[in-house]
């Protein structure tokens, strides 16, 4: 009889690691709620973070795709700021976790160019904040694929097509130039597609996009003149009259009506161990049913010769512990014929 189990060597195992993409793209009629009558946008009791969803919120099938909020730090608190101590905090919290901190112990703002120095002549002091749910960016979002294009002004003038003209930003270059000082993992510096030089004099760095948490961080500052949801009763002004004499989801409603599109690549890491399970000629000839060689058996596959001429048919692959305890099976196709004539290796991937 042949043996029930055949130890696997350290040639039978082989690792890999693939990265599968994902194109996602969220249209501006999504951002601003007009695609379904701002059902789905959902707003809460503390004000701090205003929510989106691709379909009413209160719908079984609908999606979370991103929160939306902002912040600024305490130097850039004017007395009498609506909600000011929460746009502190929420600045606050935000650079500690994907900030370092500053080498005095105390929360490092966020810069323009990332280098996290002492330099305070750069640093982001009113941003917003795009976090993007775990559904859409999985394991991480590619890099250079990240392109936002928005409208700088609700007043700003009509192109010759008679519709406002949009930026873009992106992170340009960020494939092979990205940040990696941040306890949040890696991030990419977002820049303006106007210019073909990224991080020139003419072209700074306007927000940092971290790819493992799925968060942009991206100034005020883009932003210019009339800002707030087309609707006399909502439109408060310009973005720096918002910013201190709005509240957060006043902001986060502007910042969703100055968004034209969204897209980006998700990542998702699949690893792989494979196992190679070989049947020599003189393996698993004969199957371990004490049946197999029983006289006077209806078993088909039977016959007077089958001891000098051994045949059997594989089906199933188990991979064992060392303790002989069943991990997982694989099932083939169909039966393999199998006998000393012939060897099989069978790979067995396992994908986590």
């Amino acid at each position: 009889m042949a043996s029930t189990y055949k130890t696997l060597l350290p040639e039978d195992v082989a690792t890999t690691r693939t990265l599968l993409h994902e194109a996602i793209p969220l249209t501006g009629t999504i951002l601003s709620g007009t695609y379904t009558n701002d059902s789905n946008i959902k707003t809460f009791a503390h004000g701090m973070f205003e929510s989106i969803y691709d379909y009413p919120y209160l719908s079984s099938s609908a999606n979370h795709v991103l929160d939306i909020t902002m912040g600024y730090t305490s130097a850039s608190a004017i007395v009498g700021d609506i909600q000011s101590s929460k746009k502190v905090n929420i600045y606050n919290q935000m650079a500690l976790i994907l900030n370092q901190m500053s080498l005095s112990g105390t929360v490092k703002n966020f810069d323009r160019d990332g280098e996290m120095d002492e330099d305070v002549s750069d640093d982001m002091q009113q941003v917003f904040f795009l976090s993007f749910a775990r559904l859409l960016t999985k394991d991480e979002i590619k890099k250079n694929s990240f392109r936002l294009s928005y409208y700088t002004s609700a007043s700003a003038p009509l192109s010759a097509s008679g519709r406002y003209f949009p930026f873009t930003i992106g992170d340009y270059g960020a494939d092979i130039n990205y940040k990696t000082n941040s306890p949040a993992g890696d991030y990419g510096l977002l820049f303006s597609a106007s210019s073909p030089t990224p991080g020139g004099a003419d072209n700074p760095s306007i927000g940092h996009l971290y790819y493992q948490t799925g968060i942009a961080v991206i100034t005020a500052s883009i932003f210019s003149g009339a800002f707030g949801p087309p609707s006399p009763e909502t439109l408060l002004g310009g973005v720096n009259q918002v910013l201190h004499n709005g509240t957060i989801t006043q902001f986060a409603d502007g910042v969703r009506f100055a968004i034209d599109n969204i897209q980006f690549n998700n990542t998702t890491e699949l690893n792989s161990t494979i196992y190679f399970c070989r049947a020599h000629n003189t393996d698993f000839n004969y199957s371990s049913n004490p049946t197999y060689i029983t006289s006077g058996s209806e078993i088909v596959v039977k016959g007077n010769n089958m001891l000098a001429n051994p045949v059997s048919y594989l089906t199933t692959v188990g991979l064992y512990s060392p303790d002989n305890e069943l991990m997982a099976v694989a099932k083939v196709s169909e039966p393999l014929k199998k006998s000393p004539s012939n060897e099989i290796t069978l790979r067995v991937r396992l994908d986590y």
